[in-house]
């Protein structure tokens, strides 16, 4: 009956006694409080009718704590193939020590007195995008802060093909709208002319937006202006053309199969402010790069919100040290890509090295194709060679990989888990190939 059980269940103050050791490890308020919490879970099991097993309440919350002591944001060997996925973190980062102690985020050292954080990066886009630049926390901080700045309360013109949706019901209308602009749209889904642009500006337009498709593409009956028209139309009626690149593929990608615009060429194409993301194709930490005409930089860099949206001194010396590499053309340096740099032969070979590792028949090696992800290169993939297990079963040993120690999260195809190495780095590998060996042997 549960009237007895429930007079098993034994006080605070006898848990706390048989502790032992714990009790000089944890807080004491810590341990009464999960000593409080176990014995009523378990007496609402028991209350509920159910009957739970009656584990020792000293083991729930050994469990409880250890839980605790266990950071909850763990490294994961991502095995799936997707360079930028979004749900590891997009661009992964290489080794970074953080500097310990103070820094001189904000400190001029040469003038001895209150300097920019910006001074970290700003020589380095300047560089690299031949335009001045500024960062916030992500790209889409950085449309917002743009069109807050230089069009509130004013008109935006932006094509009907144009008002795109991104993760998490991120929206190109709602946040103009936030913004305090006024969305005008022009064109149709598929066409927009430039004489569409035309008609639309008045005495009220502020900007004319131009949104690049970095997570969908529209093909066929399809039209609109070059950038260069679209550039002199806004020179014309002295208004500014921003352009939202999203996916920021500063290097040349194409010899490798990525055929992504660069923010370059666009300012060169007479775009006067762009902006990107930091952690998809250019590599970095999570952060969204302004680029552009100096006048439009210092407008936005004034504006109330930039403080509210500014980057951490952990960002910034991340950030930095990947538009360094990039300048310097250290590509292999940045992990992201340097795996979209990896020719589909040399996968092929560690495939081949893994699987004879594991239980003989257990995979085969396959080719395959590797994703980009992360919202970047829709409907561009890059060859590769594929683990592919033969086995039924494809669900529950991805359930086992993904819940080892480290994690493995790989993917399904056609009823297969497969594991593209594209992702993994070298030195993951023996631990990859023993989560592989104890998830075929459970």
């Amino acid at each position: 009956m549960p009237d007895d059980r429930l007079r098993q269940l034994p006080s605070v103050h006898e848990v706390l006694e048989r502790l032992g050791g714990l009790r000089d490890r944890f807080p004491h308020e810590l341990l009464v409080d999960e000593v409080r919490q176990a014995i009523a879970d378990l007496r609402g099991e028991l209350l509920s009718g159910k009957t739970p097993e009656m584990a020792s309440v000293e083991e729930m919350v050994r469990r409880r704590l250890a839980q605790l002591e266990r950071p909850s944001l763990r490294p994961v060997i991502n095995a799936s193939g997707v360079i930028l996925h979004t749900n590891l973190g997009r661009a992964p980062l290489g080794p970074l020590q953080p500097i310990p102690g103070y820094s001189n985020l904000e400190y001029d050292l040469a003038a001895g007195r209150r300097g920019r954080r910006d001074v970290h990066i700003a020589g380095l886009l300047e560089r690299l995008l031949g335009k001045p630049g500024i960062a916030v926390n992500n790209n889409a901080a950085a449309v917002y802060l743009v069109l807050n700045e230089l069009a509130a309360g004013r008109e935006v013109v932006v094509s009907r093909g144009e008002l795109i949706e991104i993760g998490e019901g991120f929206r190109i209308p709602d946040i103009m709208a936030r913004s305090g602009a006024v969305l005008r749209e022009v064109g149709t889904t598929n066409k927009t002319h430039l004489d569409d642009y035309r008609k639309a500006i008045n005495e009220n337009t502020a900007l004319v937006l131009t949104v690049h498709h970095s997570n969908f593409r529209i093909t066929g009956f399809t039209e609109k202006p070059a950038l260069n028209e679209l550039a002199a139309l806004a020179a014309e009626y002295d208004i500014p053309l921003y352009e939202d690149l999203g996916s920021g593929c500063v290097a040349d990608l194409r010899p490798y199969g990525v055929d992504e615009p660069r923010p370059q060429q666009s300012l060169e194409a007479g775009v006067n402010l762009v902006s990107f993301s930091g952690d998809k194709l250019l590599g970095g930490p999570q952060a969204g790069i302004i680029a552009g005409d100096d006048e439009l930089i210092h407008r936005v860099r004034r504006n109330p919100m930039f403080r509210a949206l500014r980057l951490d001194k952990l960002i910034y010396q991340a950030l930095e040290e990947t538009l360094r590499r990039h300048l310097l053309e250290q590509y292999d340096a940045i992990p992201a890509l340097r795996m979209i740099r990896i020719p589909a032969g040399e996968i092929k070979k560690r495939a081949e090295a893994l699987a004879a590792r594991l239980p003989e028949g257990a995979a085969s090696v396959e080719q395959g194709r590797s994703l980009i992800g992360g919202g970047s290169t829709p409907e561009q993939s890059i060859p590769t060679w594929l683990l592919v297990f033969q086995s039924g079963g494809a669900t529950e040993l991805d359930r086992r990989l993904r819940t080892g120690d480290p994690p493995v999260v790989a993917r399904i195809e056609k009823d297969r888990l497969v594991v593209d190495l594209r992702t993994v780095f070298p030195e993951e590998e023996p631990a990859l190939a023993k989560a592989l060996q104890e998830a075929l042997s459970r």
